[in-house]
């Protein structure tokens, strides 16, 4: 036998990342199991990694038990209909829009859709219409799309079968849900919302009120990220007669597994259920140590905190409505002198202390259900420790150009992905129809999708993120020498 065989590099990793004894300042909620619903940490949990026997039910054509833990799934939310996702949430938005849209049909989608969306508008072939998210200039995020952006694109296609959009998105941002689709539903178009990271929602009064509770006809939720299952399940709800059922059902029999693990299956039906009974209490004691740690950042100069203040009026709806998940805590570390990567980096090589996502301004800590007080206590003497040791006031970060307008379309996704290809060098590529997607990442608000045309402004700016070493997602060539293009 080789002797190389016997290593396993990947399980050895996992084992000394544990041993580092990092905070946990990210998702899945249940931070290393400490969340996890009590009986999915029963010694004989993995003797329930089973299959499709007698009295265990089918999740391609659920009839008995699966079917029962979804409907409680959709009572507990509010939802005509519930269905388990073993594929993740990306495999529930590839369903959607292969339920809503044929090849050539329209739908109008905000541009800081997650890349799984790209995905499913390759396997329908819809045509996309973008509504560009409003942005946040003093933290360089999106913070959603607002109503009359919505309803100007509607204008121009009348025959969109569908609105898509994410609430909240990856920064805690929840805005201005009901009136999209109140512009969305007076045309008779179905919302569909990516609330990836809104399954906690429902369940305490101080968090923004949930997608389904704000009128959208179907919804996606990870689970794993903030419910406290295991990662990979999520939730899709349904909740209006304007999205077919039964096309969902069929278009998740397309997209997942024939093989689901009943391990995450019956992670969903605990998590669901330790909500129902703890939802309340155990948000509670995480909404109060996230107001902790704002309070101490707040102290550190040089520190800035996304607020709902920072957000701009036309997203803030209107009365008592909550806009920002207060669990998600953006850090805007400018004011020091640092990037958002360099300050990750030292969270976690300094301090050893792990958070959700760095992006070129900012730092986001996720407070979830299973975050304590120490991991809590961590991240504040970090961040603290950074600004009297690291910090560089008097530097200012070289300033990354702002977005370029949206190019123009020449194809559909679709059409781009079965086009042939080639690769061009990136400063010769204006005029070529682009081949792939590129963006920052986060925030990751594609800069450029298949089937668009590249131009001067899109060259120049993914040549600035590249000399400021902002990652880039999507492009073959990761050193951007190079783009791939429609071979015409």
């Amino acid at each position: 036998m080789n002797r190389e065989q016997l290593a396993a590099p990947l399980y050895k990793a996992l084992r000394r990342h544990l041993e580092q004894g990092y905070a946990h300042l990210h998702v899945p909620a249940h931070r290393q199991g400490e969340a996890l619903p009590s009986l999915l940490k029963q010694e004989d949990f993995f003797q329930m990694d089973l299959t499709e026997l007698p009295g265990l039910d089918n999740l391609s054509s659920p009839g008995g038990v699966i079917a029962r833990a979804q409907e409680l799934a959709a009572q507990l939310y509010g939802a005509q209909a519930a269905f388990f996702l073993v594929n993740g949430t990306t495999a529930g938005l590839q369903a959607l829009l292969l339920a809503a849209c044929r090849p050539g049909e329209k739908v109008v989608a905000a541009r800081d859709s997650h890349r799984s969306v790209l995905a499913g508008l390759i396997f329908s072939g819809a045509d996309p219409a973008f509504v560009v998210p409003e942005l946040l200039p003093e933290f360089g995020i999106p913070a959603g799309i607002n109503s009359e952006k919505l309803a100007a694109t509607l204008e121009e296609q009348p025959d969109a079968r569908g609105v898509f959009v994410v609430y909240p998105n990856y920064y805690g941002v929840a805005a201005g849900l009901r009136d999209l689709v109140g512009v969305a539903h007076a045309r008779e178009k179905p919302v569909l919302v990516d609330e990836a990271h809104g399954a906690h929602f429902p369940f305490h009064p101080a968090l923004p009120a949930e997608a389904l509770a704000g009128g959208a006809d179907a919804v996606v939720m990870s689970m794993h990220k903030t419910g406290g299952s295991l990662t990979q399940s999520s939730l899709l709800h349904l909740n209006s007669r304007r999205l077919s059922a039964r096309r969902v059902a069929a278009a998740l029999a397309l997209l997942q597994t024939s093989s689901p693990s009943y391990l995450l299956m019956a992670s969903l039906d605990l998590a669901r259920r330790q909500l129902a009974v703890q939802g309340r209490a155990l948000l509670q004691r995480t909404l109060e140590l996230a107001a902790s740690v704002r309070a101490e950042l707040g102290k550190v100069p040089g520190i800035r905190l996304l607020t709902e203040d920072c957000l701009p009026g036309s997203l803030k709806g209107t009365g008592e409505e909550r806009v920002l998940d207060p669990t998600r805590i953006t850090i805007n570390v400018r004011g020091l002198g640092l990037s958002g990567h360099q300050a990750a980096r030292l969270l976690s090589e300094k301090y050893k202390v792990n958070c959700e996502l760095a992006d070129y301004d900012n730092v986001v800590a996720v407070i979830g259900i299973g975050v304590n007080e120490e991991d809590c206590r961590r991240l504040v003497h970090g961040l603290r420790e950074i600004a009297r040791e690291e910090a560089q006031p008097g530097r200012r970060l070289p300033a990354i150009l702002s977005p370029p307008p949206l190019p123009r379309k020449r194809m559909t996704p679709r059409e781009a992905w079965f086009s042939p290809a080639r690769a061009v060098p990136l400063p010769s590529s204006a005029g070529f129809v682009c081949a792939e997607w590129a963006a920052a990442y986060p925030p990751g608000v594609p800069v450029i999708y298949p089937g668009e045309e590249i131009t001067p402004e899109i060259i120049e700016y993914l040549q600035a993120l590249k000399r400021n070493n902002v990652p880039v997602a999507g492009p073959a060539d990761q050193s951007l020498a190079s783009i791939l293009v429609i071979d015409e």
